[in-house]
């Protein structure tokens, strides 16, 4: 068995003397993982830095093994997060929410996105945006999309500022006026990607999707929102 793809680097753990289990966000292949032999040397730590985009091959004598992997650089941005607090929060929690997707299941879409994201994060105005609607995305993929396109009250597709906690689907502003203080916000960038989104509309975004990842991914698998997530949104001057 052998395949070639590009591949987020998402981590790494020891594995015997010299080498490494390298985990990777691919393009074609999902989440994936294989032994690095030699990892662990001065020439392949800086590639294996999360955040690192490689050409990876894979090679294994059956499907279901762990196989090894042999990677070429070809973009290396871990450097450029190493004085840049938002960046490293920020790709620690990029990482850790990849992991949340089973392994070997394709996903172009989350790789295109978790990639674009991992290129932009040394800009806080541009990688913040992609990240709220890369955790919409997630959830999609996870299986618990939130239905967005119309009020759950009215079939109304303008005016749109709201989502029910409990249904997961949008509410248009007047629809949900009187109800405004139990759902959550739906800010306006979710919606218009041409919109620039605010401070105070960043944190409103990640509250909606944090809601719904920690109810519908995280807490049935008792596990926590991961700490660097809050420290991404302390590091862009907002509060979780």
């Amino acid at each position: 068995m052998e395949w070639q793809d590009e591949g987020l680097v998402i981590g790494v753990r020891k594995h015997g003397e010299t080498s490494v289990i390298l985990e990777l966000m691919t393009r074609a292949h999902g989440r994936h993982l294989g032994v690095v032999r030699g990892g662990r040397s001065k020439a392949m730590r800086p590639v294996l830095q999360p955040g690192n985009l490689v050409a990876a091959n894979w090679r294994a004598r059956l499907e279901d093994h762990l196989g090894v992997f042999s990677v070429e650089p070809l973009a290396s941005r871990a450097a450029r997060y190493l004085d840049r607090g938002a960046a490293l929060h920020g790709v620690a929690a990029l990482t850790a929410l990849l992991r949340l997707l089973p392994e070997r299941d394709p996903q172009e879409e989350i790789f295109d996105m978790a990639n674009a994201i991992a290129a932009g994060l040394d800009s806080a105005d541009a990688a913040a945006p992609l990240m709220a609607r890369f955790e919409l995305s997630l959830l999609a993929a996870l299986g618990f999309g939130l239905d967005l396109q119309s009020c759950a009250l009215t079939g109304a597709r303008e005016g749109l500022a709201f989502v029910s906690p409990k249904s997961g689907r949008a509410v248009n502003r007047d629809a949900g006026a009187p109800w405004s203080a139990r759902l959550l916000p739906y800010p306006r960038f979710l919606q218009d990607a041409s919109e620039a989104p605010s401070v105070s509309e960043i944190v409103d975004a990640f509250r909606l999707t944090g809601y719904f990842l920690t109810r519908d991914v995280l807490a049935p698998r008792s596990v926590s929102m991961p700490a660097s997530r809050a420290l991404y949104l302390e590091a862009l001057g907002g509060k979780t």
